[in-house]
């Protein structure tokens, strides 16, 4: 009989040897830590039985602890960690109208003693009334957080401007606030959280000895998207990443996950380790536009609720789900797929109309 402790054993030291891997000036640079352990790796057997003969997982980034968890908390640690560093006592951030990255902007702003002003933009064209004050813009009230108002959606540069503004106003009344900016131009500090995720998910396949082929997850801003590549390219791991556009088609998107990886690079004092063909974008489930439903995406949330009591959103998750249903359907067998969940959850609520008329039409 094997000695199976010996293997148990020799596998956690493989994780433990992995975690401790260097990615350039990642372990060097100020970081607030903000989850308390790493998140869960699990098995969608029930999706798997349905869609083909490959493998399927999904990384539980939705569980990361925090205020209904998501993705920002790990890219959060890198912004806080630098605004501490810096002396701030005020945190400021512009997103959508029901953007997770402020709702967690300001919790992790409380958990650390700071204020946080929050800036909502109109990208999305709704005027309900839920949409405006439920989920997301619920919890930011519920935090504590000064909110603000920017007219336009589709202005990162204009958006980031008045946020400057607000900080002078802050200054002027002793406050020493610390800007997490949109534009480009700006270091993509929160990309590091997933440099780090990357190594964190390596470490885990070697625990439980999975050969992962391809990451599945959704491409927006391109800290998750670009950080997470640019990890898994620094560690040597051939694992396909795939982006599932959410908020620009993928010809823009590309060269927005092309400046990510060059700007991470830079932040790590490395050497680019990411090339063109290794960024991969599909916005077939974009349309009609970032924040906005279509069928594809109303049968995708229905499909991971009903087969693996996964619960997704519609305005990134649900999205990135259609993408890698669409990539578990085209799988080899043998193959392993990862499905990265990037949170999201409080901005259901938001939708409570559209998704409850889509739910009850195809019940």
């Amino acid at each position: 009989m094997p000695d199976t402790r010996r293997q148990v054993v020799s596998d956690m030291d493989a994780q433990v040897e992995i975690r401790k891997t260097p990615i350039g000036r990642l372990d060097e640079l100020p970081r607030s830590r903000l989850m308390s352990s790493e998140t869960p790796l699990e098995s969608m057997a029930n999706l798997a039985q349905q869609l083909g003969p490959a493998h399927l997982l999904v990384k539980r980034d939705d569980q990361t602890g925090l205020a209904f968890g998501g993705n920002k908390v790990r890219q959060l640690e890198y912004y806080i960690g630098e605004a501490e560093a810096e002396g701030a006592d005020t945190i400021l951030i512009t997103g959508a109208v029901q953007s997770n990255f402020v709702r967690l902007a300001a919790a992790a702003a409380r958990t650390k003693g700071m204020d946080c002003h929050i800036q909502l933009e109109d990208r999305v064209p709704k005027n309900d009334p839920i949409y405006r004050s439920s989920g997301n813009v619920l919890i930011d009230k519920i935090l504590g957080a000064t909110l603000h108002a920017y007219p336009h959606g589709e202005d990162e540069t204009g958006a980031d401007a008045n946020l400057a503004k607000i900080a002078q106003g802050l200054e002027a009344e002793g406050k020493s606030p610390y800007i997490i900016h949109l534009a480009a131009g700006h270091a993509p500090l929160g990309a590091l959280g997933y440099v780090d995720a990357a190594r964190e998910l390596v470490a885990q396949c070697a625990m439980a000895n999975i050969d992962l082929n391809e990451v599945v997850l959704a491409s927006g801003s391109g800290h998750t998207h670009g950080g997470m590549l640019f990890g898994l390219k620094a560690l040597g791991h051939t694992a396909r990443v795939t982006g599932v556009c959410v908020r620009r088609d993928a010809k823009q998107q590309f060269e927005r996950i092309s400046t990510r990886c060059k700007e991470i690079a830079d932040l790590l004092e490395m050497d680019l380790v990411v090339d063109e063909e290794d960024i991969i974008l599909t916005d077939a489930y974009l349309a009609p536009g970032y924040g906005r439903l279509n069928d594809d995406v109303i049968s995708a949330m229905r499909m991971a609720a009903e087969s693996e009591g996964l619960i997704t959103d519609p305005v990134y998750t649900a999205k990135a789900m259609c993408g890698f249903l669409e990539r578990a359907r085209a799988a080899e067998e043998g193959q392993t797929i990862l499905f990265v969940h990037t949170g999201g959850t409080p901005a259901l609520f938001g939708y409570e109309r559209e998704l409850t008329a889509a739910f009850d039409a195809s019940a």
